[in-house]
């Protein structure tokens, strides 16, 4: 029961320089702005002031050509987003100004006065304004240069470890990947980037409900609720009222308040569970929490709620015959984790909601179970965590740290507890959200990327602030502190290649050699491939005469996230390292660009191809692979398989086969013999019918029907290895009346392209 008035849509964009914002006094409206003579232009909010630049033509397409690299030439420009609206209301009590997102250092100004400033990104701001308020009033939204910003805090000798575009980044609560990463370009931006909007909530309103399984088992679910309400004159006369319904189940519970902060407790018998994908039905409560006074309904609150039990058993080390585990368990039941790595959707976070609905009906597409919110990223919101609730797809959040030894001081750690608060309150009600981890590769990062190797069980951040934070606010979800995690146990020991869940990047050299081939991990929560985009894609990027070859090409390269020009600067090896693995496939470099796009696409799709099945094959000796990355947040050569302008690659269909809930592979040769892997991901048994077909010598080599358990994997066949020669194998099965298919390509590389085509056309695997 809340009231909104949208300030979105076009307000004016001031732009000055540092050196012209110091010449002046500090402005307060906008009137000083246009005495001041700075560059004035149409602003978009949301958005981000280098899209307005464009629009305006004042500088060329970002993401084309070299474009990006000019970006740099804006990082010390001040901004300032101003607007007139008018409030036609005699009471304006209880009203806030909220700005879902600001990047990042501000100072908010009504009518003149400074009502509150900002300095983080990632979270949203709300700022009373009762009293404040005009009939006709000024808004100005003043933007400092983050770069600038940056240099006001000191990160310290502790924070040695960083990538080399990102030492500005480690003391500012910005999107790391925005200073420049390997996949995405340094654009530092600035803007008010999410929604605008002035609220108000009745005087007595529901202000927090925090809904939790407890458990579940033997048919009884124990619910409980937090629950906080504005500060009530008078407690007697009130209730919370929760009102639950799926299908046929439901709850309808009052609760006398004795405090405007408590539980409620609820037990169902028979409750409808919340599965993830493949495992049963994602079902979810539709809830209305209402406030009464003398039962008239004085505020109410809608949401969903699954009811669901998640826990991860985990060892600190896997030996070297494949002892320990890294394991989720949903409702008690063992889950396979097939999934992606969730990374920025646009360099520009003002377009991410635009780019939002396509992105997820890929994952949807693509049969995963599990998303990964990858550290380097802002935080998705209530829209994406809605879909992956509804869809049945488990949520892997990170927090917004990564590839970094982050600052230890108090100010540091007391502004991160303030955003993880906010996180935690914000995200926590959604079913979906299975995992907090504290970051991304932070932990690796002290202990194997420098020879001053440090204790990660020293990090402030992510030992004693963040399991703080989670215990206090959200007690029943598991907190991994780093992706992968080197708890005590590990770092004595010193062996952190045995670790149970790893990122498996490795010389990133044949995708069948002998780093993917003996991971000891029981879990990949990151690995990938390069895969060239299609001609057409890179048209759309690469200025004409540059889209080949791609020898000494400052484009490719600067699409390889390279931020400057010369040799050997940071993530110039992308590009080399692509081509190295066509040369390994296939033999040879092609000498035009259509051909290279297509094999780089092959080597790309074949291992992921491997990558996933390598874990499928071996379930439960493998729990679960989280493969990098599903799209492009900015046009690029890359590992994702969905290119920017949602071209799909090869790998994208490959994946797509591989990551079906019942299918059929191939092992690895074993003993002279490949063994047929049937592998039922689903919560029911099922019946297969298959045929193997050897494309290459023309025959059939297998064929049968056999009855899958649920949750099983069996080997059902198996042929023999003939390592003379290459062969291409076309799986076809049948179940509940349909047809599947994959393949399995035997031999060792170099390969013969030629051939290779030949028979994936066979296969209707490529179409050319």
């Amino acid at each position: 029961m809340e009231n909104k008035i949208s300030l979105n849509g076009k307000w004016n964009l001031y732009i000055a320089t540092n050196d012209e914002y110091l010449a002046i006094n500090e402005p307060t409206c906008e009137r000083q702005l246009e005495n001041a003579k700075f560059l004035k232009l149409d602003g978009t909010v949301p958005g981000n002031f280098e899209l307005d630049m464009q629009a305006a033509g004042f500088i060329e397409d970002p993401f084309y050509g070299e474009n990006i690299l000019k970006l740099q030439e804006y990082e010390d420009r001040h901004l300032w987003y101003c607007r007139k609206f008018i409030f036609d209301s005699s009471d304006d009590d209880g009203r806030v100004l909220v700005f879902k997102g600001i990047d990042t250092f501000a100072e908010i100004y009504i009518n003149g006065q400074k009502l509150a400033e900002t300095d983080n990104m990632l979270i949203s701001y709300r700022i009373p304004v009762s009293g404040k308020l005009l009939k006709e009033n000024e808004i100005m939204v003043h933007i400092k240069p983050t770069v600038i910003e940056a240099q006001k805090y000191n990160i310290e000798p502790c924070s040695y470890i960083y990538q080399t575009y990102n030492a500005g980044s480690l003391a500012v609560r910005k999107a790391p990947h925005m200073y420049g990463w390997d996949i995405m370009p340094r654009a530092i931006s600035g803007g008010i980037w999410k929604d605008v909007y002035i609220e108000t909530k009745p005087k007595n309103h529901i202000e927090e409900i925090y809904m939790f399984t407890v458990k579940s088992e033997n048919n009884n679910a124990e619910v409980w609720t937090y629950f906080r309400i504005s500060p009530l004159d008078k407690i007697k006369g009130y209730k919370l009222r929760l009102i639950g319904v799926c299908g046929e189940s439901s709850f309808d519970k009052e609760f006398p308040l004795w405090h405007n902060e408590g539980k409620m407790v609820i037990n169902l018998e028979n409750p409808k569970l919340w599965w993830p994908k493949n495992m049963g039905e994602p079902n979810l409560y539709k809830v209305t929490a209402e406030l009464l006074y003398d039962n008239e309904v004085k505020d109410s609150f809608k949401f969903n709620f699954g009811i669901r039990t998640v826990r991860l058993d985990r060892t600190s080390l896997t030996d070297n015959d494949g002892n320990g585990q890294f394991r989720f368990y949903v409702n008690n039941q063992a889950m396979f984790v097939m999934g992606t790595n969730w990374t920025p959707l646009d360099a520009f976070h003002s377009r991410d909601k635009e780019r939002l609905p396509k992105a997820l009906q890929l994952l949807d597409e693509l049969g995963c179970n599990m998303v990964r919110c990858w550290g380097g990223n802002v935080y998705e919101d209530k829209e994406f965590f809605d879909f992956c609730d509804s869809h049945g797809i488990a949520v892997w959040q990170d927090f917004a740290m990564g590839c970094a030894a982050y600052p230890q001081n108090d100010d540091f750690c007391n502004r991160f507890k303030y955003e993880a608060e906010y996180v935690v309150r914000n995200l926590r009600q959604h079913t979906s959200l299975v995992l907090w981890a504290g970051d991304n590769e932070c932990d690796e990062a002290l202990t194997e990327w420098s020879s001053l190797t440090s204790n990660p069980e020293n990090n402030k951040l992510t030992r004693i602030v963040l399991p703080d934070v989670i215990r206090r606010l959200d007690p029943i979800r598991t907190f991994l502190p780093s992706s992968p995690y080197v708890d005590k146990i590990a770092f004595e020991a010193r062996k952190f290649q045995n670790l149970p869940e790893k990122h498996l990047w490795g010389p990133r050299d044949y995708f069948k050699g002998d780093f993917y081939r003996n991971a000891l991990a029981h879990f990949a929560s990151e690995t990938g491939y390069h895969g060239c985009p299609d001609t057409e894609s890179i048209k759309e990027f690469i200025s004409p005469g540059k889209e080949w070859p791609w020898k000494n090409n400052d484009e490719w390269l600067i699409h390889a996230a390279c931020m400057e020009k010369g040799e050997n600067v940071p993530y110039s090896y992308r590009i080399p390292l692509m081509v190295s693995q066509v040369e390994t496939l296939f033999g040879k470099v092609p000498e035009n660009l259509e051909e290279f796009a297509l094999e780089s696409q092959i080597s790309q799709a074949e291992a992921m191809k491997y990558f996933i099945e390598r874990f499928r094959t071996a379930k439960w000796r493998r729990t679960g692979i989280i493969w990098w990355n599903l799209i492009d947040g900015w046009p690029q050569f890359s590992d994702s398989v969905v290119d920017y302008y949602y071209r799909k690659k090869l790998a994208y269909y490959y994946i797509k086969r591989s990551q079906q809930p019942v299918c059929l592979m191939f092992a690895e040769p074993d003993n002279g013999y490949l063994k047929l892997i049937a592998a039922n991901d689903l919560c029911s048994d099922t019946e297969v019918e298959y045929t193997v077909k050897d494309l290459t010598d023309k025959k059939t080599v297998l064929s049968g029907k056999n009855l899958l358990n649920k949750f099983s994997s069996i080997e059902i066949g198996k042929v023999i290895f003939d390592n003379s020669k290459p062969h291409f194998y076309h799986l076809i099965w049948y179940t509940d009346g349909k047809k599947l298919e994959n393949h399995y390509w035997s031999g060792t590389p170099p390969y013969d392209i030629d051939e290779y085509l030949k028979c994936a056309k066979k296969a209707e695997l490529i179409n050319l």
